[in-house]
């Protein structure tokens, strides 16, 4: 057994968890033997472009923050430490931990940077993944998500840190495995497991009641402990927490994780396909969930590229409107705002206007009066920096009781995430460690067919003429939702196997359309299903425009929207809600 622990689910998360980690180590309030985390979110390769022009260097400075506080402690306990921290430069991030401690064998892995050979793509070779569009700009930057086997060569020769570029979030948990258990490139249902165990912990403190539709039934919600995945020889593993640490680990906790950012049953990566439909889960004690079952298919002959290309400016501005008629405040504030820009409205490439109300009749204090205005806009540079300008003009001279949440700025320069593919064979990870450099192959593995168990057949059934009645879909399911592109991605799962067999024959795309609203008017829906973890899921293609960074909406990573679809009233029936 291997045990691998997270200690970041993002660049920007939490700073204490590598301390809070190895301090529970070296406690015996859990056993670790490899630090962990994911610090390169789709987002965050175009804000490391930005940060590798202001001279800060193109990797997570955090992780580099985290190692001057723990590195010496993991050294003397024989804690290894594998992370994909290294962004766009992974060897002066490797160097930048060497100098901490002396001790440090600090390997890097790369190849990952195909942003050149992307460059020099014909148009019908840069296809978009979902929509077809070829890259519309030159790409700042193009990184392949590589897989596991940099990692564990790395590991093989000796070094006690990796520091990797861009492979996938689950090859910093798949490689450490690898290299322990000694899996060839043909151990497919081993990878598989591994592959979901690092799913569900690439997020930190997601899988341990973060981010949980049921949290108020925990303790500790307020800090959560981080997740822990002991993996087997066998790919399979317990999943499970520092003792002592808040949230918990339970089949749901994990079963979210699983459902959370996921495209299907089928987990694509360039060392194994991880079916997701066959993995069991069981809880075995308090914190302690077991992962079995997960089957693997021969990866697929290519492999997914993220190129990051500009996408204009952006600007947004929040007025404050207090008291009585919020909507004519509204209409007067839009007013005398594009009054104030040349062009006006049309002056921009995009305009999103939102009026989040919050006022009640009467109120009996100032945070019961307001109401806020949003204006988010899209365009170039010099129309962007406009909005402000014209903005703070209508201070004086705008609707009564004008204030805002905050002083306008100059707009910012946006990025849009395009994935693409490019064929496996022709991306070799590069490894560096001391003096040496060298070349590690794409694994070539033979497709073969693997069968995949049926699914979970409930006995209990709710009768097709039960009385129903309307409430809250979230009475009856847990929700996980988030981003992939221009994608939102959403999962539900039922609590028992009543509740499934309903949400199962209720989950259609009429339904479905209906519950998500008019945001997801005209998105194609792909609906997918997992029977032995009771969920049910789809992608919602396009949901987020061109995705995250170049989205105007409210909830640009869709992170929300399961918690909305929850609040959503459905016809339920009454011995369910029972």
């Amino acid at each position: 057994m291997i045990a691998i622990a997270n200690v970041s689910g993002f660049y920007g998360d939490r700073l204490a968890a590598a301390r809070e980690i190895v301090d529970a180590h070296r406690e015996g309030r859990v056993h670790v033997d490899v630090l962990t985390g994911d610090w390169l979110a789709e987002l965050t390769m175009g804000l490391l472009a930005k940060q590798r022009e202001r001279g800060a260097g193109g990797w997570a400075t955090t992780f580099v923050r985290q190692m001057r506080d723990v590195l010496a402690d993991c050294l003397d306990a024989g804690i290894l430490v594998v992370a994909n921290a290294g962004g766009l430069d992974p060897a002066g991030c490797a160097a930048e931990i060497a100098a901490i401690d002396e001790r440090a064998k600090v390997a890097w892995v790369g190849g990952d940077d195909v942003t050149e050979q992307v460059r020099a793509l014909p148009p019908e070779h840069t296809a978009h993944l979902d929509t077809g569009e070829p890259l519309p700009d030159t790409p700042v930057v193009a990184n392949a998500y590589l897989g596991c086997r940099g990692i564990v060569a790395a590991l093989e020769a000796g070094a006690n840190v990796v520091v990797t570029g861009r492979v996938t979030d689950a090859a910093v948990v798949v490689g450490p495995a690898a290299w322990h258990h000694g899996w060839g490139v043909d151990d497919l249902d081993a990878l598989a497991g591994a592959v979901a165990a690092g799913h569900v912990i690439e997020c930190g403190a997601q899988a341990t009641g973060g981010n949980f539709s049921f949290a108020a039934e925990l303790d500790g919600t307020e800090h959560v402990g981080l997740p822990v995945a002991e993996i087997e020889a066998d790919g399979s593993a317990v999943l499970t927490k520092a003792a002592g640490t808040g949230g918990a680990v339970t089949v749901e906790t994990v079963t979210a994780q699983l459902l959370y950012e996921v495209d299907g049953s089928r987990y694509l990566t360039p060392d194994v396909v991880a079916r997701l439909d066959t993995i069991t889960l069981t809880q075995e004690a308090p914190d302690r969930v077991r992962l079995a079952g997960t089957r693997g298919e021969p990866p697929p002959d290519t492999v997914k590229v993220g190129a990051v290309v500009p996408a204009g400016w952006h600007n947004e501005m929040t007025f404050v409107l207090t008291g009585l008629d919020v909507e004519a405040k509204a209409e007067h504030a839009l007013a005398a705002l594009w009054a104030g820009v040349p062009g006006g409205r049309k002056a921009y490439d995009r305009v999103e206007t939102r009026l989040l109300r919050a006022d009640r009749p009467d109120p009996a204090r100032m945070t019961e009066a307001v109401s806020l205005l949003t204006v988010a806009v899209a365009g170039s540079k010099e129309a962007v920096g406009r909005l402000s300008r014209a903005a703070v003009e209508t201070a004086l001279a705008g609707y009564p009781g004008f204030f805002a949440t905050a002083p306008p700025g100059p707009g910012s320069a946006a990025n849009v995430f395009w994935p693409i593919l490019l064929p496996a064979a022709d991306l070799p990870q590069l490894v560096g460690l001391a003096d040496r450099t060298w070349t590690v192959l794409p694994p070539a593995v033979e497709a073969s067919e693997w069968g995949v168990p049926a699914p979970r057949s409930s006995e209990q059934r709710v009768r097709s003429d039960s009385p129903t009645t309307r409430a809250p879909l979230g009475r009856l399911v847990g929700a996980r939702s988030g981003d992939k592109g221009g994608n939102a991605t959403l999962g539900l799962w039922a609590r028992d196997d009543a509740g499934y067999a309903w949400l199962r024959a209720w989950w259609d795309d009429e339904h479905v359309a209906d519950l998500l609203g008019e945001d997801a008017a005209g998105c194609a829906l792909r609906r997918w299903e997992f029977p032995l973890l009771r969920a049910v899921g789809v992608t919602v293609v396009g949901f987020l425009g061109r995705g995250v960074a170049d989205n105007l909406a409210l909830d640009a990573q869709a992170k929300g929207l399961g918690e909305f679809v929850r609040a959503r009233h459905v016809d339920i029936p009454e011995e369910l809600l029972r």
